[in-house]
């Protein structure tokens, strides 16, 4: 199995990077882990406490259960990945069924802060991306597809997430093996990680 950790910002196109290798790659042994089905269950706590949960310090991912999921993938058994409501600041109780593949990208903000998970990605990538740029992403996505308004979105970036970025976030890049810049699509470096998972599944064949 090859694993492919992908990091960076909040905003800074991770998630359309991944897309874009399974959507051009469309192959049936690549499949994809998200760090955000991993935040703490937090059922014990209010909807008023959960949404003053920093969640963009390392300490809000439960990193254990990540750890081990992706080693009980690793040793050819399916898992049941949590899934997580953005709007309940909480897992919803139900999961989805993992299953062991040639290829598996794990994506996330703080991937990298992660010493045993660091040692468990065969390829790191982190994708950077300029903060301004980041921060309108962010906006957009938040209002739009979170339900956040914009005060809270914008308190929450100068509170949390800017500190976070720049203390755990922004330093963890140092591990990666491939830094893509994104403020413009980066086609070459993404067709540099198709070819390297190409190569992984044609040796399989």
């Amino acid at each position: 199995m090859l694993t492919i950790g992908i990091a960076g910002g909040t905003g800074s196109g991770k998630t359309t990077v991944v897309n874009t290798i399974i959507n051009q790659l469309q192959h049936s042994e690549v499949e994809v882990i998200t760090q955000d089905s991993y935040y703490r269950d937090t059922s014990h706590l209010s909807y008023e406490d959960r949404t003053q949960i920093n969640f963009d310090h390392p300490q809000s991912i439960d990193f254990d259960l990540l750890v081990e999921h992706l080693k009980r993938l690793k040793t050819g058994h399916p898992v049941e990945q949590p899934i997580y409501s953005f709007s309940a600041h909480n897992r919803t109780g139900e999961t989805l069924t993992t299953y062991p593949r040639e290829v598996m990208i794990v994506e996330g903000i703080l991937l990298f802060s992660n010493p045993e998970l660091r040692k468990m990605l065969d390829i790191k990538i982190f994708v950077h991306t300029d903060s301004d740029e980041r921060l309108i992403r962010r906006l957009k996505r938040d209002i739009k597809e979170r339900g956040r308004d914009l005060d809270e979105v914008l308190d929450r970036y100068q509170t949390t997430l800017k500190p976070m970025h720049q203390e755990f976030i922004e330093p963890s890049q140092e591990f990666a093996d491939i830094i893509i810049p994104y403020n413009r699509y980066n086609t070459v470096a993404v067709d540099i990680v198709q070819n390297l998972i190409r190569q992984r599944l044609g040796e399989k064949r």
